[in-house]
């Protein structure tokens, strides 16, 4: 099954949604990608999901149009339309999904207010996807039960 997460930047949500998923499960084949993609996945992002025992450190931003001749079964944007233009996907897709989280780079406090929002975001979307693995890209496929799955 082919996954694409959209973003804006590709720096943050996308990048942690996509760790979270492949951790999941990695049968998926999962992209991340942007409409404007940052020059580096954000250092908090890596740190709270190496905290979480996945490491995304490898992952680098990419551009949706790298991805626009491929066909994908669920294309699901996970930006917060409130605050910004999620991207449109103008590629093949079977299914799209929204959902909506903060961006924890936004965030503006203290560093520990700052840190405490990544985490609250890494954990929602780790609730969302484990949900959709669950009920929508088949629970046959979990590898972890609840004594070995990475904590969080």
């Amino acid at each position: 099954m082919n996954i694409l997460i959209l973003c804006t930047g590709n720096s943050c949500r996308s990048q942690i949604a996509q760790g979270w998923l492949k951790t999941i499960n990695p049968s998926l084949n999962v992209h991340s990608a942007g409409t404007n993609p940052a020059k580096k996945v954000n250092p908090l992002a890596i740190e709270v999901m190496k905290e979480s025992g996945v490491d995304i450190s490898s992952q680098k931003p990419k551009s949706v149009d790298e991805y626009l001749g491929m066909d994908w079964d669920y294309v699901i944007t996970v930006c917060d339309d409130a605050k910004e233009t999620c991207p449109v996907f103008l590629g093949d897709a079977k299914h799209r999904l929204h959902y909506s989280f903060d961006d924890p780079s936004k965030a503006e406090g203290s560093e520990e207010f700052i840190w405490n929002e990544f985490q609250r975001v890494s954990l929602e979307i780790n609730h969302i996807f484990f949900f959709l693995n669950e009920k929508v890209f088949g629970q046959e496929n979990i590898i972890c039960e609840n004594t070995d799955c990475p904590e969080f």
